[in-house]
């Protein structure tokens, strides 16, 4: 006779089996599929998501939950049934009609996205996303009211459990009183830096050879994941099959290396979780700015270092050619220039948590009701003038359309970004205290030491421990943002 437990295992074993055909499905959409094949892919990623909604919301799967409560589990099981308690109060707050329009509201408005941001088109956009922002507030609302909290709140909390924004204000702030002076300091520096622009054009071909070399490099595994180009990169999939995507520009190298640098970084993550939970919540990552920590540790901690840049400047040679402009030194200066520029996937440590900050910003009010849709350029361009003194009045492609996330409704996912990059500075000063020979290490292309690391420390424990308790076991204490402002310090004004 099976347990309560083992029912609720098997249960969330085919939930996670759906979830890979839909992950699938979903990367093959933003990568592969035919622009008529939209409507349809659109109407069968809902249809599944209504399956998976209905599986997972069964008043069975909550009688099997208080049941399991009460049996004799063992730590991994009991963290397990935590996160599958999370899971089923989570969907449960929404009706499955709710899931299935936001589902087919979200496709259309992505795949119109499409053609809309390289055609400069607002009208359109806002057109497809006011349903989207509809449909938000309406599970924003249903999940407010059941947790007691902010609307705002009730989303974020779906990508990084625990926070809150009144916490994100005080992080943020406290951000924002040193970072525009720092910014300000760092290039009117490098102004007086000379940086030699390497000439292009790249093909595309031998960028793309660059990245599988790199990608081989930080020890990818490419028996269980592949790379592919895309209008916004990303890092889907799943574990056993990781997709990573970049995407590429004739004219300069630097952007599509360094996006696949920053999605190898969640690829690894994906492929070291731990297998002998997969397909059970326990086995899934923690948080969405843990994620993002993995990436960012990958490309601004590990990945934009000196030492490691010299060991790939050989690969950067070899597949796009020589020239006077790819010594060490200038390719050092390259990867660390600070410019505020329009768009955030392509900003430097230094402006990113403004692009962060002010989508944080006007996503709250939007769902608060705050702000309707039609505010968000005037409103864009107003923070963006503030932030990082740019101008982006009927600039809509290279403004407030440029991402991809408010497409599908993942309203509350953007301050995880921020929160990840600290996350990504506290444990790389973690891994050097535990390799005091690092930069040593890292000259002569040791890099097994660092995964060995992360292995131990973040990837083998999925969603064991809350995301506070993960990192104080990984670096001895809770989030500390003074490891952020103390890397970007020491990089940027050698202090």
């Amino acid at each position: 006779m099976t347990t309560a437990y083992q029912q609720l295992s098997a249960t969330f074993q085919r939930l996670s089996r759906f979830g890979h055909l839909m992950a699938v499905a979903g990367w093959d959409m933003q990568t592969m599929m035919p622009a008529g094949g939209s409507q349809a892919r659109g109407e069968a990623l809902a249809e599944m998501g209504v399956l998976r909604h209905e599986i997972l919301t069964d008043p069975r799967v909550g009688d099997l939950l208080k049941e399991a409560a009460q049996a004799d589990l063992n730590d991994v099981e009991r963290a397990n049934l935590h996160e599958m308690q999370r899971a089923w109060q989570q969907a449960s707050l929404l009706p499955a009609s709710l899931v299935e329009a936001k589902s087919l509201a979200g496709s259309r408005c992505e795949h119109a996205w499409r053609e809309q941001r390289p055609a400069n088109d607002w009208q359109g956009f806002a057109a497809n996303l006011k349903e989207v922002v509809r449909l938000s507030r309406e599970e924003a609302r249903l999940r407010a009211e059941a947790n007691g909290t902010s609307r705002y709140d009730a989303l974020l909390d779906l990508y990084e459990p625990g926070m809150t924004s009144a916490k994100l204000d005080e992080t943020f702030g406290e951000l924002k009183s040193w970072l525009p002076e720092l910014l300000q300091r760092v290039v009117e520096k490098q102004a007086q830096e000379k940086t030699e622009q390497p000439q292009g054009p790249f093909a595309i071909a031998a960028q793309r050879e660059l990245g599988l070399s790199v990608m081989e490099t930080l020890g990818f595994d490419f028996r269980h994941g592949r790379l592919d180009v895309s209008a916004h990169p990303f890092c889907g999939g799943v574990p056993e099959d990781v997709r990573i995507t970049t995407r590429y520009n004739q004219h300069e190298f630097l952007s599509a290396l360094m996006g696949v640098i920053h999605e190898t970084g969640h690829a690894r993550y994906e492929q070291g979780l731990p297998q002998q939970w997969r397909n059970q919540p326990v086995g899934l990552a923690r948080s969405t700015a843990i994620h993002e920590s993995q990436s960012l540790f990958m490309e601004m901690q590990l990945g934009r270092s000196p030492e490691f840049l010299q060991r790939i400047l050989p690969q950067v040679c070899e597949k796009l050619g020589a020239q006077p402009a790819l010594n060490a030194e200038n390719f050092v200066r390259l990867t660390q220039r600070v410019k505020p520029g329009f768009i955030r996937v392509d900003a430097d440590e230094l402006s990113y948590p403004a692009h962060v900050i002010l989508r944080f910003e006007i996503e709250r009010a939007l769902i608060e009701g705050d702000i309707e849709v039609d505010d968000i350029p005037a409103l864009w361009d107003e923070k963006m003038q503030q932030a990082l003194g740019l101008d982006t009045r009927g600039n809509y492609r290279d403004g407030c359309m440029q991402d991809i996330h408010w497409t599908d409704g993942a309203f509350g996912y953007f301050p995880t970004y921020t929160l990840g990059a600290m996350y990504a500075a506290q444990l790389f000063q973690a891994v050097k205290k535990a390799l005091p020979d690092l930069s040593e290490r890292l000259q002569h292309g040791e890099l097994q030491p660092v995964f060995d690391w992360l292995q131990q420390n973040i990837w083998q424990h999925g969603s064991r421990f809350p995301t506070g308790q993960l990192l104080i076991n990984a670096t001895g204490e809770a989030l500390n943002p003074r490891y952020f402002r103390q890397h970007l310090e020491q990089r940027y004004l050698n202090r």
